[in-house]
Parts: structure tokens; C-alpha cells; sequence
């Protein structure tokens, strides 16, 4: 079973073949995903890996938690599900109808 880390503090200048190399060392690295801005297309500062087992992963956290790539100490550590957001928008606002004459 596939186990997803999170990376975070992550350098503007580490690219995801940094981290493929950087967590290969620890184990199979099944996926790379470097978090990008979609307005800039510059780094965000964080990603997620995906190791081939569990054991790897704790590994991969035990060896790299707080290590230095790029000249930042990474943040690593198991990726949390991603919790459902709500869709927001205007109705919720409760702002439907302001300017509205009756």
C-alpha cells in the first residue's frame, strides 16, 4: 500500500527531480507532486510524495524530518486526507436579494 507524505518548507528552487532524488534514498517514490501556483506558476512551498510502503514512508520521515535541502529545513510527515470544503459562494452570503425593491 502507498503511503503520502507531506513535504512543506520547501525552497522556491527545489524542483521535483530534488525530492525524487531526495526521498529515493529511503525507498521506492511512486509519485512526485510539487504544489504550484496557479496564478504565478511559481512553487508554493510544499508537496506531496508518495512512497511504495509504509515502511518506507516512516523512513522517509525519520531520515529527512527536519534535514536541510536547498538551504531550508523540510517539514515531512504523513499527509492528513484532505478534509471537504464548502462550496461558499453568494447565496451563502445570505446577500441574494440586497439591493432589491419590493
Amino acid at each position: 500500500m502507498n503511503t503520502k507524505l507531506f513535504v512543506g518548507n520547501l525552497s522556491f528552487n527545489t524542483t521535483e527531480n530534488d525530492l525524487q532524488d531526495a526521498f529515493s534514498a529511503h525507498g521506492l517514490v511512486t509519485e512526485t507532486n510539487l504544489m504550484m501556483d496557479r496564478a504565478t506558476g511559481r512553487p508554493r512551498g510544499f508537496a506531496f510524495i508518495t512512497m511504495g510502503t509504509p515502511e518506507e514512508a516512516q523512513k522517509a520521515i525519520e531520515a529527512l524530518n527536519g534535514s536541510t535541502l536547498d538551504g531550508r529545513s523540510l517539514t515531512v510527515n504523513e499527509a492528513k486526507p484532505r478534509e471537504e470544503r464548502s462550496g461558499g459562494g453568494r447565496e451563502s452570503a445570505g446577500r441574494g436579494n440586497y439591493g432589491r425593491r419590493y
